[in-house]
This record gives C-alpha cells, structure tokens and sequence, in this order.
C-alpha cells in the first residue's frame, strides 16, 4: 500500500491566544489549550463538609488530564475528584465509583480487563459497564490489595473504604502513571500531579536542602519517592499503601527477581518475541483513534509494525507520526552517539507497513518559548527542549488522536545504552548518564554546597535506591551483578525520568500514550536473560534485533542505535543562551537563592565552555543545560517555594 505522508510546521510563539499550525498549504487556527487526573483529600479528624471548594480546585488543577468529562466524591472526611479523558466505554465508566462500601478515583488503563472480568464473573460479580473501572472496582472488592498482583496494566488508584474509613492507594509497576502525596498529622492530600496538592489549605510549595540537591545535582532525574517540594512524597512504581487512623503504612508489592534462566537462545527469542507481540496488541485496544510513533528506530519501529499488521487483518490503515525540527538536514553533523538522520528510515518504514504518515516538524523560537509550558506541566524543570519538543509534538498528535503508542523503556530492559556495555561505566560509581557532580556542584552557593557533601549525595542517591531490592544468583559472575544493578539503576532512575516527561507532556494535552515495552511480565523475563543472548552478535539489544527481523526490513533491524531526536539549529541555542542573560539580569531573579552568582556571571562570561560535562546523558548538554537553568528559574517564580535552608 502506498504509503501517505503529512507535513505539519510549528514556528509560532505559544504567548499569543491563538496560532496557526502549518499543514501544506493551509492553515488552521487552533486555541491554546490546557492538558484522565485523579485528586482526593482524607482526614481522620474532621468532616471536610465545608471543603467542597477545595476538591472542586484540586480537580481544576489536573482539568487538562481529563477533557471530557469530571466528577467529585463527599463522604466524612473524604473528598475524592476524577477528571475523565474517555478511552473505553466513552458512554459508561464514570468516576467516582461506588459498588457497596468502595469508592475508586483511577487513572490508567488495564490491558487484561477481559480476563479479569471473567474470572470475577465466576465469582458472582455482575457488570453494568465495558469499562475497566468497574473491573478494577470488583477486583479491590473481592481481593482487597492483593489484586494488585492480578493486573497488568498502567494505573495509580485510590479507594476510599467508607465502612473502615480507609483509604487504599496504589501506583503501577514500572511507575508508568503518576501518583504525588502530602501526609500531615490525621489526613493526606494526594494527586495525579503537584499543582494540584497546592490547591489544598494543607499543602504550601517550600524548598529544603534535599530538594535543592535533588535539583541541582540529580536534575532532571530525582530520588524515588522524591516530589522535591518539602513534604511532598509519591509512591514508588510496584508500591501501595494504607492510610487510616494509625496513619500510613506503604509496601512493595512487586520487584524485580533473579531466577536461573533455563530456556534455550531459540526458546528465549520464541518467548519474548510472544510477550512483545502480546504486549502490543493489547495496548490497541480503544474505543477512540489510536495511533503509533515512529521514529525509524528499531523499538518504535517494531511496534508499528505489529500494530499495521493487526490493523491490516481488521482492514484498518494505521496512522503513525514523527517529530523533526526546522533544518536539521541543513545543520545535522553525525556522531558516535548520534550517527545518523531518523528522517530517511521513517520514510522507508512508513512505506513498509503502508502507514498513514505525519512529520511535525518543529522551529527553533517555538521549540524556545514551550521551556515555560513543559516545566509547568511537569511541574518541575525537566529535560529542556527534549520536554518542550514532545510538549509541542503531543499537542498536534491531540488535534486528531486520543491514544499513542511509544517505544519509550526497550532501552532501559534490554541494555541499549553504551553504560551496559563500556566496563568503566558499568562499574562506575554513582550514575553513568551524569558524569558532571563536581561541575554541577560547583554552582551551588557555597555554604549550601557545604551542607550537602555532593559527592556523598549523589552516591549515596545510587546505592541506597537499589540495595534493597537489588536480587542476584550466586551463579551471577561480577559482569553479571554489575548488569543487575544496571538494569535496576535504569529501571529506577533513567527509565522514571523518561516516564514522568512522556505523561505530562502528552497528558498536558490529554493525549494517552502507552508503552508496550514496560509491560512487568516482559521486565520480569529480561532482568533473567544472560548478557550474551541480550547482546547477540555484539549488538546492543541484539536479541530483540533478531526477534524484529520477523516484522522489520533487515536494515532497519539492526539500525545503529539512534536518540530521541533534538534540534541541530544553533539558532535554538543562541535563543536560550540570550533568553538566559536576560533573565539573569532581572531584578527579581530567583536563581541566585541556589546557585553562587560568581558562577552564573562565568556561565555567561564563558557561554557555558566552563561547564565542559554533559549535563544528563548525551541529549542535554550546553543548550539544554542553559534551558534546564532557565526552566529552573521560570518554576522558582511560577510556583514561589518557600526556601528553607
């Protein structure tokens, strides 16, 4: 099938109340808009009657997560808030709901509905809806927390026990949906994100020494758990928790185990080519447009594949898009990390599969000014223009589709990174994507730098994340231990920091998107793969490679790897590099509360040369690093935390 392919630019400031989006020859005019959230606030001590206002805020706060339809909960002392973006049983499904004494806020989806419901039918459940809510809801009734080890899906939960005025809370595995707290004496406020919280009495934005250091020295990356505003918390991936009158109380309920892996290479790949294949078919599922990106890489592109193909035997065409920027084939100069273009492997993919194709292609000022949207939507500064790209990117994805399926994690399981494979990364302390401790360090006021020990810091943020859950074999030669605790660093660590960026960028639009590669069960199965399978023929992620031949062309298969795309324009850099001395300049700048002014005036002085590291991984150096300081600044003065140190 000949395949289709769409242009879309967008060049324009996202300040003006309306702009134009490019598509060909036409323009359309959209309105900027804001971005399924859930919020809720339990006290033990009082009735919360008169806070009516309150969860009706907290709910406005998350409105973008959940276009399309809300609903609030009162009982004593329980407030619960559901904002509803429709991806199943658009008609039903509506939140809060109650079945006996259970009231559920959920956000998420599970990719085993049927099964479930199956099997609670023979339980005598009856249903009223399609929807995966009243699931969710019957299975909390008939097994309590223990049917957490039922689903497989992406969620963060809350159920309010109105008998034992209890309140369950519980986040997915692999932290694929968001779920932020704040505990005070007799109640806790929780929300799908932080701006929300603050829209309770309860709960003040402030700054202590741990945040700053989370900031600083670990930024865009924060300790697990970690909400980095004082008293903020969220709970793990694969953590619940209880609160009720005795407070709360958290535990694990899943992680990752060594076991011998008995499988042959031949039965390995027969294996998990049936739980990626298994994986991404269940995540078709909707009830409204879905579609796929592509990046000509091997993980997005094995995805698309599966799913044109499923598609295909329905005798449905699917769409797919891609992100580029404004003359990136002008200015792209190929790297070790980076060695070539996306754009002539999308093309050759989209014609493979017969793909109904969209390029967003992005411009410099645009890409600039959406720094401020993103780190609202994140609620924190993230990874500079890798956030404001996807911020913009979903945004248009959101003009014509509900649902997205992203390969975002095949890195992080399956040892695509160059850290699994140089030694003097893998046993390297601390975290092989940040390098630049002493450099970032050396920015920080000195009494504050002082305080934090920042080595220490940033070691300690490593090791003390994974030694409890870090599980080997006796058999584990060290290479062997050292991947475990890679692949755990990254799981915990690099992987939540791409997951937080891809929900609420997408989410900011109410855009869905879901990634088939942090499916548990596939997790669960690579952590026991040996090294030499994974890497088969010497490749990063070779095994999968091999797996993908079956779906992909051969060259595309075993493409080197290639990045999540960035600009290459030097406009965009002398934009945040300017954008930055100007801010600095101003009076009310607030960077200077964390950062030694002497450092910043030779940040300037310099044009970031001072600061020779990468500032995370290979996409965020100088530019990004300028922007991430920008981000900082713009969320010191958006959200105005008290600063406690």
């Amino acid at each position: 099938m000949k395949k289709s392919v769409t242009a879309k630019k967008i060049g324009d400031p996202l300040s003006l109340p309306l702009y134009k989006i490019k598509c060909g020859r036409r323009s359309t005019i959209l309105e900027v808009i804001g971005m399924c959230g859930i919020a809720g606030w339990t006290d033990m001590n009082n009735s919360l009657e008169e806070y009516g206002d309150v969860i009706e805020a907290m709910s406005a706060a998350v409105a973008h997560r959940g276009p399309d339809a809300k609903g609030s909960f009162r009982d004593n002392g329980c407030l619960l808030a559901h904002r509803r973006l429709s991806v199943i049983d658009p008609e039903n499904g509506s939140q809060p709901m109650t079945y006996g004494i259970y009231t559920i806020v959920y956000n998420g989806e599970l990719y085993n509905t049927s099964e479930l419901r199956s099997k609670l039918k023979n339980l005598g459940h009856t249903f009223d809806t399609a929807s995966d809510t009243e699931v969710l809801l019957k299975a909390y009734a008939e097994w309590g927390g223990d049917c957490l080890q039922r689903l497989n899906g992406i969620y963060a939960f809350a159920v309010w026990d109105k008998m034992n005025r209890k309140l369950f809370l519980a986040r997915d595995r692999a932290g694929v949906k968001p779920l932020f707290y704040h505990v005070y004496n007799g109640g806790i406020v929780f929300a799908s994100e932080i701006k929300a919280l603050f829209a309770c009495p309860k709960v003040t934005p402030a700054i202590d020494e741990e945040g700053a250091a989370s900031l600083i020295l670990l930024g865009p990356a924060r300790k697990g758990g970690l909400g980095v505003f004082s008293g903020i918390e969220e709970l793990k991936p694969g953590e619940c928790a209880v609160f009720d009158p005795a407070g709360l109380k958290k535990r694990r309920y899943w992680q990752l185990r060594a076991a011998p892996h008995s499988e042959s290479l031949s039965e390995t790949a027969e294996h998990l080519g049936w739980l990626i294949k298994d994986s991404v078919e269940r995540q078709l599922v909707s009830d409204v447009p879905l579609c796929t990106f592509l990046s000509g890489g091997l993980d997005s592109s094995l995805i698309s594949a599966i799913a044109a193909r499923r598609y295909a035997s329905e005798g449905r065409r699917l769409h797919t898009y891609s992100i580029d920027y404004k003359d990136n084939r002008r200015n792209f100069r190929a790297s070790a990390f980076q060695p070539d273009e996306d754009a002539p492997w999308i093309d050759e993919m989209s014609a493979f599969i017969g793909s109904e194709h969209t390029n967003i292609i992005i411009d410099s000022p645009a890409l600039a000014e959406a720094l401020d949207a993103s780190a609202e939507a994140r609620d924190l500064p993230g990874m500079a223009d890798i956030d404001s790209s996807l911020y913009l990117f979903c945004r248009e994805v959101k003009r014509d589709f509900t649902v997205a399926v992203s390969g975002e994690c095949a890195d992080e399981i399956f040892g695509g990174y160059p850290w699994y494979h140089k030694p003097e990364l893998l046993f390297a302390e601390g975290f092989p994507w940040a390098r630049s401790t002493e450099k970032r360090a050396g920015l920080l006021r000195p009494e504050l730098a002082a305080k934090l020990h920042p080595a220490d810091y940033v070691r300690n943020a490593a090791d003390s994340s994974i030694s409890d859950i870090l599980s080997v074999l006796d058999s584990d030669s060290i290479e062997e231990k050292a991947r475990r605790r890679m692949f755990l660093l990254n799981f915990y660590w690099f992987m939540q920091t791409l997951l937080d960026r891809k929900d609420r960028c997408s989410m900011a639009h109410g855009l869905e998107v879901r990634v088939p590669f942090c499916d548990h069960r596939i997790a669960e199965y690579a952590y026991n793969i040996p090294w030499e399978m994974k890497s088969l023929g010497g490749r990063e992620k070779g095994l999968v490679r091999k797996i993908s031949e079956k779906y992909l062309p051969h060259d595309v298969a075993w493409r080197r790897k290639s990045p999540y795309p960035k600009t290459h324009n030097p406009t965009y850099a002398g934009l945040v590099f300017d954008r930055f001395v100007r801010l600095m300049k101003e009076p009310d700048c607030r960077l200077t509360a964390i950062l030694d002014k002497a450092r910043i005036d030779e940040l300037i002085a310099t044009e970031g040369s001072s600061f020779a590291e990468n500032w995370y991984g290979q996409l965020m150096t100088t530019p990004q690093m300028f922007a991430y300081l920008i981000q900082l600044e713009i969320w010191l003065r958006r959200y105005d935390p008290e600063i406690e140190f």
